[in-house]
């Protein structure tokens, strides 16, 4: 399952830097072929598959340390070479004088400014990844690191003495030759659980090295902090550079780690924050210090010091094994190691944050109402908003003139970078990346609805509208059944699940924030656990019920769609909805609960949500296992689409290979799309393209003949 990644990174808009990372992670991929952007010509205004991979996709942004200057990557797709092509782009804080850094036909990300004319970056150098570096104007480009692995990221520490970067080492738990005399043999031996893990077999282990940099080069003998140890740092498999923090004299290098191994790694998400020393060699578990150890017992992650070096604080989650648990904003005083929650106000996620450069304050984006916005919180615990605009935050970076740089999206835009006067809480676009593109595009209408459940709450459903929309006519109408289970419907931008392609097909869409969904409280967010298939489901009946009061909404031809959680829904309301939908489509799904306890990598989640294996006969187990939708699969009479990537560990493909036999057993029209090569996502251009048309050819010949 996908749950708090998706939001912790930015709801969905995650999927493109995870696929920049795969892409050019290793640095073994050549891109023989520059892509640079798109002059891709509208036609009719409307959004279309082959647009949507047009578009730039804004990822990683850095500000130089006088807050001058901003450095971002943006990678471009091309469906022809079925590959993406990163590049480096540089701008003032305004704005203005936007120029291409980086040209070269091999990727070039992760900028970092080493001071405030020289930006540091990855990419390759004969077949490795290493630290590059270039001036602000392009010249003087010049490799810093020569390691003999890749240099998978990298943060300078702010006197710039000492790097941190991160490499892999072998995994000693998984075994992949055996024998000499069968070198040509595939098979791989484990022997405890977390062998693999999201989408590839765990034979290497990220692990933090630091080396001394002269401001010219790398030192190539570089100390592992976890040498020996076979943990990770920083966890996969999303964990970047946010999971590290240098202390601001450079002495101290905070980290994230969860030391556990095997069976042990599968059950808990118990992480921690450790310090290590540079001078002593010391490390410290900043979580569990002076006989605390039944503290911060969930995930606590991304370090992040105060300017004085006084404090550090982190996100950090109360529960162990509860991989949704309330993200908090957890402060440490480096003094007297007094710890102490400054978010419980705030009943939501602390999903990124940020101290202020002047004073004992943060700024932080939060999971609230369907938005991730910015809001305000002192070490008493104060919290105020500090937006009101519907639209989704992501990242976090100080500029001058005490103005935050951040990248936003919405429903109905792509990520740019903007400025945000924190002041008056006003932000200005500073990048135009698909400007030339939405300029072309009919606008599209999404409107904030309240809707009434079951049980009297009232519930904010999304409603995106077509281009045009005349309310006259009647419109065919899709549900769309969020994942996670635990991600809020918030204003992302997806390149798959994307509502302003949906609508530009001609669909009204309606997104509900159902129950079990975070920004909205901590009762709501938890009303899922152990009920699948209870009020969750009864939520995404009421939205679709009550849209269909409109006149606008034609009755006869609604459709049902989701993935992962969002997914399982699908399958369940195939044998529960009592003929309210025509068409059904289920990506990445649950079909069988008790098979997807065995068969799932992270088995906090079913531990926590199913109540643990459908062999402890309780009454949460009996409970939960009921609604399986396999065992309602005999009332299924409405054709159903199943998609599913074969290299998805998380939910394995043989859930949708079972549903779509299930439903072709019953003699109900079925369709199978599976993905050899893609994971949970779907990430590949000509992938993609596939995945679209298929998606919407199955929408439109049920909802549209």
């Amino acid at each position: 399952m996908d749950k708090r990644r998706f939001i912790a990174l930015g709801a969905l808009i995650v999927a493109a830097i995870a696929f920049t990372l795969f892409f050019m992670k290793t640095g073994k991929e050549d891109n023989k072929v520059f892509i640079g952007k798109s002059n891709i010509k509208v036609e009719d205004g409307r959004l279309t598959p082959e647009v949507l991979w047009a578009m730039g996709r804004i990822g990683g942004v850095a500000v130089s340390p006088d807050g001058s200057r901003i450095a971002y990557q943006v990678s471009y797709y091309s469906v022809k070479e079925n590959s993406s092509h990163t590049v480096i782009y540089i701008m003032n804080d305004d704005g203005s004088d936007v120029r291409l850094l980086t040209k070269k036909a091999a990727s070039e990300h992760s900028p970092a400014w080493i001071d405030n004319d020289h930006i540091a970056f990855l990419t390759v150098s004969a077949g490795v990844q290493q630290i590059f570096s270039v001036d602000a104007s392009g010249k003087h480009r010049k490799q810093l690191s020569f390691m003999e692995k890749d240099v998978e990221g990298f943060v300078f520490s702010p006197d710039m003495k000492n790097v941190l970067m991160v490499m892999s080492v072998p995994n000693p738990l998984v075994r992949e030759t055996q024998y000499e005399d069968l070198p040509k043999s595939t098979g791989m031996i484990a022997d405890d659980l977390m062998f693999r893990h999201w989408d590839t077999w765990v034979t290497e282990l990220p692990h933090p090295y630091i080396a001394a940099f002269d401001g010219g080069k790398v030192s190539d003998k570089a100390v592992d902090l976890l040498e020996g140890e076979p943990f990770e740092s920083p966890m996969l498999p999303f964990g970047g550079t946010e999971q590290f923090a240098w202390s601001p004299d450079g002495g101290s290098l905070a980290y994230t780690c969860r030391k556990k191994s095997g069976l042990e790694y599968a059950k808990s998400t118990d992480s921690d924050i450790f310090l290590y020393n540079l001078e002593s060699g010391r490390t410290v578990n900043l979580c569990k210090t002076d006989g605390d150890e039944d503290r911060n017992m969930g995930y606590d992650i991304n370090p992040k010091f105060s300017a004085d070096g006084k404090y550090i604080a982190w996100q950090s989650m109360e529960r162990d094994g509860y991989e949704s648990d309330i993200n908090r904003l957890y402060v440490m005083d480096m003094e007297n190691h007094r710890k102490w929650s400054v978010s419980e106000s705030f009943d939501s996620n602390v999903d990124d944050f940020i101290w202020d450069p002047e004073k004992d304050y943060f700024y932080f984006i939060g999971s609230w109402q369907g938005c991730m916005s910015l809001f305000t919180v002192d070490l008493n615990g104060n919290v105020l908003p500090l937006n009101t605009d519907a639209c989704d935050y992501n990242s976090l970076a100080w500029s001058r003139n005490r103005r935050l740089i951040v990248t936003r999206q919405s429903m109905r835009n792509a990520t740019e970078i903007f400025s945000v006067d924190i002041r008056r809480g006003l932000a200005e676009k500073l990048s135009h990346e698909n400007d030339h593109i939405f300029g072309q595009l009919d606008n599209m209408k999404v409107e904030a609805r309240a809707v009434k459940t079951t049980d009297g709450k009232d519930m904010l459903t999304w409603v995106a509208y077509p281009p045009n929309f005349d309310p006259s006519k009647k419109y065919p109408t899709i549900l769309f059944c969020e994942g996670g289970p635990q991600s809020m419907v918030s204003q992302f931008w997806s390149y798959r699940w994307n509502f302003r392609i949906m609508a530009a097909q001609g669909y009204i869409v309606v997104a509900p924030n159902r129950r079990g969904l975070p920004g909205f409280g901590k009762k709501w967010l938890e009303d899922i656990s152990g009920d699948y298939g209870g009020q969750c489901m009864k939520d995404l009946l009421s939205a679709i019920d009550d849209i269909c009061t409109e006149p606008y909404v034609d009755k006869d031809r609604l459709g049902c769609v989701g993935a992962s959680f969002g997914g399982y829904s699908v399958y369940w309301l195939a044998g529960h909805h009592e003929g309210r939908f025509k068409c059904f489509i289920a990506h990445d799904g649950i079909f069988n609960l008790e098979q997807q306890y065995v068969e799932t990598e992270e088995m906090w989640f079913p531990q926590w949500d199913l109540g643990g294996p459908y062999w402890e006969k309780n009454n949460v187990t009996e409970s939960t296992y009921a609604t399986s939708p396999h065992l309602f699969a005999d009332k299924w009479d409405t054709p159903i689409l199943c998609i599913h990537g074969e290299k998805d560990y998380r939910i394995l493909y043989s859930q949708a290979v079972s549903a779509f036999q299930a439903a072709r057993l019953r003699g109900v029209p079925a369709e199978l799309l599976l993905f050899p090569d893609e994971n949970h996502w779907v990430l590949k251009p000509q992938n993609g393209i596939l995945w679209q048309r298929t998606y919407f050819n199955w929408l439109d010949k049920w909802l549209k003949r």
